[in-house]
Protein backbone atom coordinates (compact mmCIF):
# COMPACT_ATOMS: atom_id res chain seq x y z
CA UNK A 1 0.00 0.00 0.00
CA UNK A 2 1.08 3.56 -0.62
CA UNK A 3 -0.07 6.11 1.96
CA UNK A 4 0.25 9.88 1.61
CA UNK A 5 2.64 11.25 4.24
CA UNK A 6 2.60 14.95 5.09
CA UNK A 7 5.98 16.28 6.24
CA UNK A 8 6.18 19.63 8.00
CA UNK A 9 9.32 21.55 8.98
CA UNK A 10 9.21 23.15 12.41
CA UNK A 11 11.67 25.55 14.04
CA UNK A 12 13.93 22.75 15.31
CA UNK A 13 12.65 19.48 13.83
CA UNK A 14 10.41 17.80 11.28
CA UNK A 15 7.03 16.22 11.86
CA UNK A 16 5.07 13.79 9.70
CA UNK A 17 1.58 12.35 9.73
CA UNK A 18 -0.61 10.10 7.59
CA UNK A 19 -4.07 11.57 6.85
CA UNK A 20 -5.55 8.12 6.18
CA UNK A 21 -4.25 6.71 9.48
CA UNK A 22 -5.41 9.04 12.28
CA UNK A 23 -2.91 9.10 15.14
CA UNK A 24 -0.02 7.83 13.01
CA UNK A 25 2.66 10.47 13.51
CA UNK A 26 6.43 10.80 13.79
CA UNK A 27 9.10 13.39 14.50
CA UNK A 28 12.77 13.66 13.61
CA UNK A 29 15.63 16.10 13.55
CA UNK A 30 16.03 15.80 9.77
CA UNK A 31 13.71 15.08 6.85
CA UNK A 32 15.41 11.73 6.31
CA UNK A 33 15.00 10.83 9.99
CA UNK A 34 11.30 11.68 10.06
CA UNK A 35 10.66 9.73 6.85
CA UNK A 36 12.33 6.65 8.33
CA UNK A 37 10.35 7.12 11.55
CA UNK A 38 6.99 7.51 9.80
CA UNK A 39 7.68 4.37 7.76
CA UNK A 40 8.14 2.44 10.99
CA UNK A 41 5.11 4.16 12.52
CA UNK A 42 2.91 3.11 9.60
CA UNK A 43 4.03 -0.51 9.89
CA UNK A 44 3.45 -0.45 13.67
CA UNK A 45 0.03 1.20 13.24
CA UNK A 46 -1.12 -1.35 10.66
CA UNK A 47 0.13 -4.25 12.78
CA UNK A 48 -1.85 -2.90 15.74
CA UNK A 49 -5.00 -2.66 13.64
CA UNK A 50 -4.53 -6.27 12.46
CA UNK A 51 -4.02 -7.52 16.02
CA UNK A 52 -7.18 -5.72 17.12
CA UNK A 53 -9.14 -7.22 14.23
CA UNK A 54 -9.83 -3.73 12.89
CA UNK A 55 -10.02 -3.05 9.16
CA UNK A 56 -6.98 -1.57 7.42
CA UNK A 57 -8.01 1.82 5.99
CA UNK A 58 -7.32 2.01 2.28
CA UNK A 59 -5.14 4.87 1.07
CA UNK A 60 -7.49 7.56 -0.25
CA UNK A 61 -5.68 10.87 0.31
CA UNK A 62 -3.86 12.60 -2.48
CA UNK A 63 -1.97 15.85 -2.87
CA UNK A 64 -1.43 18.61 -5.37
CA UNK A 65 0.96 21.52 -5.46
CA UNK A 66 -0.82 24.76 -6.31
CA UNK A 67 1.25 27.62 -7.63
CA UNK A 68 0.18 31.19 -6.82
CA UNK A 69 1.80 34.57 -7.19
CA UNK A 70 3.16 35.85 -3.89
Amino acid sequence: MRYLVVVEKGPTSFGAYVPDLPGCIAVGETREEVLAAIHEAIEFHLEGLKQDGAPIPPPTSSSEVVEVAA
